[in-house]
């Protein structure tokens, strides 16, 4: 009887290879070159980014003079502290701070109370006018009164050189209330509804013990923006409020810095001081206030950040 003919096993094929991470794996020439192409342009990027702020307070604590000859850029140099002390020594200073930390806070309270009701509503399915209810909202975004009419609505309701005129115009933003609707169609399932409404649960309960406890990403973003837009509201304090008592802090650092530089534009000498000195002193106060003006936000948003990129992602993506 005739030997059988030896099996000839296939040739097992790169597809057929399980990927194994401890095997370094070859990347071709063309790889490379991309990787290094994507890694200098995230650089150039970040660099981009970053550098200005930087620039800014590397030059907040620097000799104004070197840094008005371009010698200061990545690294501070003759360290000075003139720009803040004279910034600190304003009193108006701490009473712009007080008002303004009253109307982020209030302010933001008040338009968190609001936003996450109104898109909790317009996410069911079940609501439906929503449709009705968010082409009016969107249409807003558009149109407005104008200056002069929300002057004078604000004049008739009383809210004019109050902090209210901070807080109850803008108690809503149909963006925000949009975002925050789209993470409760997407993130938060239906079935957790079906069970609620089994254990005798109404909308509002179902709202206050299930949803808000399972919104905690979107909930910090959206407080993030809120904060972040009662912080940097010059204009509302600029148009709408006459009491120096009741200024936010960014009004009273654009007087500070207004009032400095009629100063220094007013030519002859104070207190000793030629142009030149009064002139750098003058750059010196402008980067402290940028620096005192945000301070807080930068201070506020690493504790948020975790939140930032996943509720943006999943607030703004349908998925």
């Amino acid at each position: 009887m005739s030997a059988s003919a030896p099996t000839i096993a296939p040739k097992a094929s790169s597809a057929d290879i399980p990927w194994n991470p401890k095997v370094r794996q070859h990347k071709q020439p063309v790889d490379w070159v991309v990787d290094i192409l994507i890694a200098a342009i995230l650089i150039a990027v970040v660099f981009i980014t970053i550098y200005p702020l930087w620039f800014i307070v590397i030059a907040s604590f620097s000799n104004a003079g070197l840094v008005s000859q371009g010698e200061v850029t990545l690294l501070p140099k003759g360290i000075n502290f003139s720009g803040y002390v004279k910034v600190m020594q304003e009193p108006r200073i701490w009473i712009g701070y007080r008002n303004t930390i009253l109307y982020s806070v209030v302010g933001t309270l008040v338009n968190m109370i609001v936003t996450l009701p109104v898109g909790f509503a317009m996410s069911r399915a079940e609501f439906k006018p929503r449709r009705i209810i968010l082409f009016l909202f969107t249409f807003t975004m558009f149109f407005s009164g104008g200056l002069i009419p929300g002057y004078l609505l604000f004049k008739d309701l009383g809210i004019l050189n109050t902090m209210w005129v901070f807080i109850l115009p803008g108690a809503v933003s149909v963006y925000n209330v949009i975002i925050v609707r789209s993470f409760f169609e997407s993130s938060i399932p239906e079935e957790l509804h079906d069970a609620a409404q089994i254990d005798g649960l109404g909308y509002f309960r179902y709202f206050m013990k299930i949803v808000l406890p399972l919104s905690s990403a979107i909930i910090g973003v959206i407080a993030l923006y809120y904060f972040v837009g009662h912080w940097n509201d010059y204009f509302t304090g600029l148009i709408y409020i006459r009491d120096q008592n009741k200024q936010p802090l960014q009004v009273i650092l654009q007087n500070i810095l207004l009032a400095n530089q009629i100063t220094t534009s007013g030519g002859g000498s104070s207190n000793g001081q030629s142009m030149i000195e009064r002139q750098q002193l003058a750059d010196s106060i402008k980067y402290g206030i940028i620096i005192v003006s945000t301070l807080p936000l930068l201070v506020i948003y690493p504790f948020l950040q975790k939140y930032f990129t996943k509720g943006v992602m999943i607030g703004a993506v349908k998925g």
